[in-house]
């Protein structure tokens, strides 16, 4: 019989982890090295400090520095990771971009760049992922980086809002779609998180004293809070979870 912490193995897995150079990108991607993974870390700037983390762990990394945006980025990627590691196992969509204004003045740029790296980018990186996921025949998992505004309007950042409730639908379409050919689609919703993005709000005194008065954890979520959720829905331990969106959010969502 298969001991239960065994089904948490990574070993002889390749994940993908985009947005992975720093923060929650680079936290989830160590935690699948630690689970046994080898991982591509992928990121606008150079992912050299995540790769080291990752190697000490024993396990194999390589870097891409690329924009997942970009003309020609999602076949760089996947044909990156299968010359150097042949096979792909996990896709974690995790890049990520936020813009803030008031609705009546947010500018079509400013649309245009969060919507093509936080959802277009998911599709397209998703395809050619799951592609090669089908053509290996045996199945996958992709998870999706979801958010809090997935479950909620939010003030000034329409864009960003829209994305990540378009990624929620999108990681549902993908369940129906792809859980037939071996294939979990599922979704992480970071509550409020201290990283880059959310550097303006920790700032903002009062704003930072609202969101911690709602948080029932009482502080800010840390890359680390991920790590049991992107280990479990990478390993077959969530083999019969398919097409849902798990917060870790301290709470955030029951108030």
């Amino acid at each position: 019989m298969t001991k239960i912490l065994d089904k948490f193995k990574l070993d002889g897995k390749v994940a993908i982890v985009t947005g992975a150079s720093r923060g929650l990108g680079q936290g989830m991607a160590v935690a699948l090295a630690g689970a046994g993974a080898d991982i591509v870390a992928v990121g606008t700037t150079d992912c050299a400090d995540t790769v080291s983390m990752v190697k000490k762990l024993g396990r194999k990394a390589v870097s891409i520095q690329v924009d997942v945006s970009s003309a020609g980025a999602t076949k760089k990627i996947l044909e990156r990771t299968m010359s150097q590691l042949g096979r792909l196992d996990i896709l974690v969509n995790n890049a990520g971009i936020i813009r803030r204004a008031d609705f009546l003045e947010f500018s079509e740029k400013d649309w245009d760049d969060v919507m093509n790296v936080n959802i277009k980018a998911v599709f397209l990186l998703s395809q050619v992922a799951a592609g090669q996921m089908v053509k290996q025949g045996k199945g996958g998992k992709i998870i999706n980086i979801a958010s809090m505004l997935s479950f909620q309007g939010g003030i000034r950042v329409p864009s960003y809002t829209s994305s990540k409730s378009a990624v929620m639908g999108l990681t549902r379409l993908m369940a129906c779609e792809l859980g037939p050919k071996g294939i979990n689609c599922n979704a992480i919703a970071p509550g409020y998180m201290a990283t880059d993005n959310t550097k303006a709000l920790r700032e903002d005194t009062k704003r930072n004293a609202d969101i911690l008065a709602r948080i029932p954890a009482g502080r800010w979520g840390t890359p680390e809070d991920l790590d049991g959720a992107v280990v479990f829905l990478a390993s077959p331990a969530s083999d019969y979870v398919n097409g849902y969106t798990i917060a870790v959010d301290g709470g955030w969502l029951a108030r």
